[in-house]
């Protein structure tokens, strides 16, 4: 009997540019099956949270234009589930939307927020960290978060910096650090106590309202105002007429860095946020060319390190290329260098510029 008190905000609302031309504004990575193991991220990530938290109190924070492919691909879940923003904002303003939503149905909640769009392997290891963080928030005022440890000087993720001095599974957190340059990443990794930030964040209700109350009172006071309408009729009309008023802050800068009261659990599972095509080329099978390959059928001459996606079966001959990222997508092809693979969003705002925006 899974825990009536455990709640999920599945976070569902991000474009994934860098996944151009697979991943669009009309239809983003966290609705398409990007391992092509037959079930699409966000249908993964559902079913992942799902062993622990009743599927009922998982929650999908999307934007409204993502609503109908929500219900599209997770077909058991209830409008009540669905929480919609108006407008584009940050992570701060839609967590605490969903947050007093959560709080007015249950006060005892304690909730994991989660993207939609990363890769987790061992998911008994995943849902332990998480039942171990709840066990520590429902008996502390705690705000929690699951830190990865680096493989590597990665200078694409915010790292967390935890105390030396504490020996137990739960770390205190000393602070959060920005994106680093190399140098300084690699001196992150020789102390010895940075793990990368997954935005991956684990809390009691009213421990995150709290600290919202105390570190945002304008932002708190925006979506308080609506309490007494969440999970009326009335609420859609407040959210559309308030919605876009809200500052565009993320949740590391709005509560995570100003409170004293954060803790991290170092993961004990092999995660990746598939942020680029890179990312999810290393998680994919190779052949013995280390070419990557999703959906198509190939014939591959004097090529290497490739990562290779179209629709399925379709034929691709490829010959004398290596270490390139080639995806076929309707009307767009995209051959690509990987070691330029961060510019792809530039590229993409280059097509819409000199095609159209229904290009991206």
């Amino acid at each position: 009997m899974k825990n009536k008190n455990y709640y999920a905000i599945l976070m569902a609302g991000g474009v994934g540019s860098r996944f151009w031309p697979v991943s669009t504004q009309n239809f983003p990575k966290q609705f398409h099956d990007m391992l092509g193991t037959g079930e699409t991220l966000i249908q993964k990530t559902f079913k992942r949270l799902a062993k622990l938290i009743p599927e009922e109190n998982i929650f999908i924070l999307t934007n409204e234009r993502y609503n109908d492919l929500v219900y599209e691909q997770l077909p058991g879940i209830t409008k009540r589930q669905v929480v919609l923003e108006p407008a584009m904002r940050n992570t701060a303003p839609c967590i605490l939307y969903a947050s007093l939503k959560i709080q007015k149905e249950n006060e005892n909640a304690v909730m994991i927020v989660a993207p939609s769009d990363h890769w987790i392997e061992d998911e008994g290891a995943f849902s332990k960290n998480v039942k171990t963080a709840f066990d520590f928030c429902q008996s502390n005022n705690a705000l929690m978060t699951l830190g990865i440890t680096p493989t590597f000087p990665n200078t694409g993720y915010g790292y967390i910096e935890y105390n030396k001095s504490t020996n137990d599974e739960i770390k205190s957190v000393d602070q959060f650090r920005e994106k680093p340059d190399y140098e300084t990443a690699k001196s992150f990794l020789e102390q010895g106590n940075f793990l990368w930030n997954a935005g991956i964040f684990m809390w009691r209700v009213k421990t995150v309202v709290n600290a919202f109350k105390s570190n945002q009172p304008v932002l708190f006071e925006l979506f308080n105002n609506g309490y007494s309408v969440y999970n009326t009729e009335f609420e859609d009309d407040f959210i559309k007429e308030n919605y876009a008023k809200a500052e565009n802050i993320s949740v590391d800068y709005a509560i995570m860095e100003k409170s004293k009261n954060v803790y991290v659990i170092p993961a004990t599972f092999d995660w990746n946020d598939l942020g680029t095509w890179g990312s999810l080329y290393d998680k994919l099978k190779k052949d013995d060319n280390d070419n990557a390959v999703v959906n198509s059928k190939v014939l591959l001459e004097q090529s290497s390190g490739n990562m290779i996606r179209t629709k399925k079966d379709k034929v691709v001959v490829v010959d004398g290329l290596n270490d390139y990222i080639i995806v076929d997508k309707d009307e767009v092809l995209l051959i690509f260098p990987k070691a330029k693979e961060q510019d792809i969003k530039k590229v993409l705002q280059n097509v819409k510029a000199n095609f159209g925006e229904n290009y991206g």
